[in-house]
């Protein structure tokens, strides 16, 4: 397999001939300083390989990204803070930013311009279960009306582990056609 470590040029360069906008890494270690300081180098020479070939990057999180390490910063801050805005942007899952007890607005605030992919993904109260868009606990709404703000360019529904997968997808899309409209 390969990896953006490793293999960001050849990586790259696939994606611009795809015909790819963005170039996407949806997993990095970061369980520790020096991990975290690893991904950003490779964050900062993949967004500007892809700056070249006319693509954007960015890097997706989980709720790990917000957990604190050493020295009492999380990941995601450190990624956000040592990399450039326009070479690395992110994609924000929303569910897992809210999991992590993030407010998705209060980052789009905090860091604009900097969120141009979205999961639009739910999460129950438990903060455990994943469920669909709008029948949990993220705020849809207030997210949406700071899209301009986050310089949001496309969102991407997300249900892990849908049981009835048609009727998951149609019960997000109806609740977000509402909220578009």
């Amino acid at each position: 397999m390969l990896s953006l470590r490793d293999n960001y040029q050849q990586l790259v360069d696939e994606a611009g001939e795809g015909g790819l906008t963005y170039l996407v890494c949806a997993s990095t270690p970061v369980a520790t300083l020096d991990e975290i300081q690893k991904s950003i180098e490779v964050f900062q020479k993949t967004g500007e390989a892809c700056k070249k070939a006319k693509i954007g990057f960015a890097y997706h999180n989980h709720a790990t990204e917000f957990d604190a390490v050493e020295g009492g910063k999380t990941p995601y801050d450190l990624i956000l803070s040592q990399t450039d805005k326009d070479l690395v942007k992110m994609e924000l899952d929303l569910a897992w930013a809210v999991k992590a007890g993030k407010d998705p607005v209060k980052l789009f605030q905090e860091h604009p311009g900097r969120f141009p992919l979205w999961h639009t993904k739910d999460i129950k109260s438990d903060l455990k279960t994943i469920t669909e868009v709008g029948n949990g606990v993220v705020d849809f709404k207030s997210a949406f009306a700071a899209a301009k703000t986050a310089g949001l360019k496309y969102f991407f529904v997300e249900q892990d582990m849908a049981a009835q997968p048609i009727e998951s997808i149609t019960t997000s899309y109806t609740y977000l056609k509402k909220l578009q409209a």
